[in-house]
């Protein structure tokens, strides 16, 4: 007879985490800091546990790590679904402990999956790949702060800035493809991918690094984690425009990019996206049928590679 998991909540911020539940007469606030996880792990039972909590940006991946490294089942979950899951129970109050309290619930009524423990070479690329994301848009935002700017002075200043931009974007370049290289995993992925017209080098880091899904488990639910599945909003005789929403920012920019390129140079997607124009549909609702075919096109090149020409 299997047994059944303790669920706790574990609210997650920057210097606290909060972490509530069966076993636990109140509330246990303990740092997010390695003396806070040695304090938690010391109380957690014999039993099995599985902790849950939210994705918070960087706050909650140290705290994961350390679950993971001392093999406690943990669960990270959107945060808007623990919020709609509140908001169902009539939780209309929100505190630290109050939070954490409805991620254990949570955790009772739907049991979500464990978080698998991610690779460290992954993580590491993953850590190269958003850091190069974020200097791309401080470059894109300080080029366009130039387009107003007639001072001799300030402009040879602003144009130093995006040199000193453009250095370090290229060495964390180098730093991802040396990555890729020395990992044959990553290398036959990337392979894989950049075989397909439209997809070049910062494109498949992107989904190598933030959608180490791909290649795995069904075309549905790929295109749901990268944001492109199309959702019904019908009720009664009302018919809705179907429509795209969530997944992962990082992932469908870089797609959005990919698309572009494809529907002008890939023959098979340039007539997709050609075709759905000639039917009337606007170039954003084309480009989003591109790049959905494109990802599920990449995701079935993972699952069965092909030969790659030498």
């Amino acid at each position: 007879m299997k047994v059944k998991s303790v669920y706790l909540g574990a609210d997650v911020a920057k210097a606290e985490i909060v972490v509530a539940g069966v076993g636990l007469a109140q509330p246990l606030t303990i740092a997010n800091a390695p003396a806070g996880y040695r304090a938690l792990l010391a109380r957690l039972g014999a039993g099995p546990v599985q902790i849950v909590c939210e994705a918070t940006g960087p706050y909650h991946r140290k705290f994961v790590a350390a679950l993971h490294q001392a093999n406690v089942s943990v669960s990270v979950v959107n945060p808007r679904a623990a919020r709609d899951f509140a908001r169902a129970q009539n939780r209309l109050a929100k505190t630290d402990a109050i939070d954490a309290a409805t991620l254990a619930e949570l955790g009772r009524c739907l049991q979500p999956r464990p978080t698998p423990r991610p690779e460290p070479v992954r993580q590491e690329l993953a850590e190269l790949v958003g850091r190069r994301g974020q200097l791309v848009a401080d470059r894109a935002r300080e080029a366009t702060r130039g387009e107003g700017l007639t001072l001799r002075r300030v402009l040879a200043g602003l144009r130093r800035h995006l040199r000193h931009l453009d250095d370090q974007i290229a060495d964390l370049e180098k730093a991802i493809a040396r990555l890729i290289a020395a990992t044959p995993v990553l290398r036959q992925a990337a392979a894989q991918l950049q075989a397909v017209q439209g997809v070049g080098p910062a494109t498949a880091a992107v989904l190598l690094a933030d959608l180490p899904e791909l290649g795995h488990g069904d075309k549905n639910s790929i295109a749901a984690l990268a944001g492109l599945a199309p959702f019904n909003r019908d009720s009664g005789a009302f018919r809705g425009t179907r429509s795209i929403r969530g997944g992962r920012p990082a992932v469908r920019r870089a797609l959005y990019m990919a698309a572009l390129s494809a529907a002008r140079a890939n023959p098979i997607l340039r007539a997709v996206y050609q075709r759905l124009r000639q039917r009337g549909k606007a170039h954003k609702v084309a480009l989003v049928a591109v790049m959905r075919k494109l990802l599920l096109h990449l995701h079935s090149r993972l699952q069965n590679p092909l030969p790659i020409p030498a």
